[in-house]
This record gives structure tokens, C-alpha cells and sequence, in this order.
């Protein structure tokens, strides 16, 4: 005989799910970019140069800058990858899959700032170049929540859900294994990468819900 105490449960977890599911999160597409350190900025760019902001970016803190560089691996290159300041601690580049594979590059899928271990590449720059050992990554697809966002939903950093996108038109999908990041530097934003967008007929602005 199933006990109160499960029902109670499940009729708990469907409410949460419920609730989840109605609310409309904005889809980010992130194009290919890098973010560097301020040491390989100054070799790239020379030493009296500085990230010049071209627009701010839904994350707060974040900005899309003039400068881009070119991108070498062992079959070719990929230009004018944008840079995203301001500077980080571990230069990274994030790469669509469909962009490494044209350039022979493997790089794993990982979080955001998780590089070690990851592929490397030759940064190519106006005032010089940098090899660096690790650093490239396909970004995995994530979801960013304020701290009240993520309250207000009972979603936990870390926690892994689905994510139901599309609204028709034969492209519709469902995301797996799409990570929950929180912090209250974010902005409410569902994150994947043009690989990703054009499999599910998406662009930056749509709405997704957690599945």
C-alpha cells in the first residue's frame, strides 16, 4: 500500500516540476569567443593596449570588445574570435564543435573556467602570438539563475535538468544534461552554442522552459 508520506512527495516533486516548467527563460547563443588574462592580451595586443567595449552583454559585468584574434590549430584557422572582458584568471577559448573539427582540434566539453587538461592552440594577435597548452573547451550547455531566480524555483547550483526548446517548425528538442549555475552576478539566461542554436532552430532572445 503506498504511504501518505509518498504521496505527499510526488505530489511535491509534480508541483515543483509544474512550476519550473511555466516559466520562460531567454536563450543566449554564444557565438565563438575567447576571454585571456591580461598577460596574453599585452603579448597579443601590445603592452599599452586595453579591452575596448563595443556593448555590454545580458551577464552583468560582462562585455563584448573590439579586439579579436585568429585561432591556429594543426589543419588551419579560424579568424576574428571575438574577446569577451575583462580579463580572467586562465585564458579560454570556447569553440562551436563544428569550429574545432575544422581546425583539428579535439577540445572536451566542459564548464566554463574547467581548462585543465582541455586542448590547446596557437593565439594569433596584431602584436604576437601565444601557444598555450590547454585552454580550448566546447562550452556545455548551462543555465544561469540570480540566487532568488533560483530559489523562487528550487533549483540548486550544479543541479543537472532538461530543457524543452522550440515551438514547432520541425526543429524542436529537448537539451539534456544542461547544468544549473547560480550566482548573484548572473542574469536569467539559457546558454548553448551555434551548434547547438541551429540543431533546434534557435536565436538569441527566444524563451526556453525547464522540461
Amino acid at each position: 500500500m503506498t504511504s501518505p508520506a509518498f504521496i505527499e512527495g510526488l505530489a511535491g516533486e509534480i508541483e515543483k516540476r509544474l512550476k519550473r516548467s511555466k516559466l520562460a527563460i531567454p536563450v543566449g547563443v554564444s557565438n565563438r569567443h575567447c576571454h585571456l588574462t591580461e598577460e596574453h592580451f599585452k603579448i597579443l595586443f601590445g603592452p599599452g593596449a586595453a579591452p575596448r567595449k563595443i556593448k555590454n552583454i545580458k551577464q552583468p559585468g560582462f562585455y563584448a570588445a573590439e579586439e579579436t584574434i585568429d585561432v591556429m590549430g594543426p589543419k588551419g584557422i579560424l579568424r576574428k574570435i571575438r574577446l569577451v572582458a575583462p580579463y580572467r584568471a586562465h585564458t579560454q577559448i570556447e569553440l562551436a564543435a563544428t569550429d574545432a573539427i575544422g581546425i583539428g582540434l579535439n577540445p572536451p566539453v566542459r564548464e566554463s573556467g574547467d581548462v585543465k587538461g582541455s586542448a590547446g592552440a596557437v593565439l594569433i594577435g596584431p602584436a604576437g602570438r601565444v601557444e598555450i597548452r590547454e585552454g580550448v573547451i566546447v562550452a556545455r550547455r548551462h543555465l544561469h539563475f540570480s540566487p532568488g531566480e533560483a530559489g523562487s524555483l528550487a533549483v540548486a547550483p550544479g543541479e543537472v535538468v532538461r530543457v524543452r526548446a522550440g515551438t514547432g517548425g520541425g526543429r524542436s528538442a529537448v537539451f539534456e544534461d544542461v547544468v544549473v549555475r547560480v550566482s548573484d552576478k548572473y542574469s536569467l539566461e539559457f546558454h548553448v552554442d551555434t551548434d547547438e542554436a541551429n540543431a533546434a532552430g534557435l536565436k538569441t532572445g527566444d524563451v526556453v522552459h525547464i522540461a
